[in-house]
């Protein structure tokens, strides 16, 4: 059953809900909907990050990187 739900928000962020909605293809309410649906779920991790992200996942495990050498290493490329 299909209940209606009113909801006050500014009207820039109307007008991007409206552009988003048509962009997509949907109504607000069925993007609205989705999202609340999604709430609470854990996101899907296959496909999550692209292939050369995903590469480097792990690289470093075991070893301990510092903030400071981090920065060092910055510096040295960048300076």
């Amino acid at each position: 059953m299909n209940t209606k739900l009113t909801l006050r928000m500014e009207e820039a962020l109307v007008i991007k809900a409206k552009n988003e909605a048509k962009r997509r293809g949907k109504s607000v309410s069925r993007i609205f909907a989705e999202f609340i649906d999604s709430l609470g779920q854990q996101p899907s991790r296959q496909g999550a990050l692209s292939p050369i992200t995903a590469s480097l996942v792990g690289i470093l495990k075991g070893r301990r990187v510092s903030e400071q050498a981090y920065k060092r290493h910055l510096r040295e490329k960048w300076l």
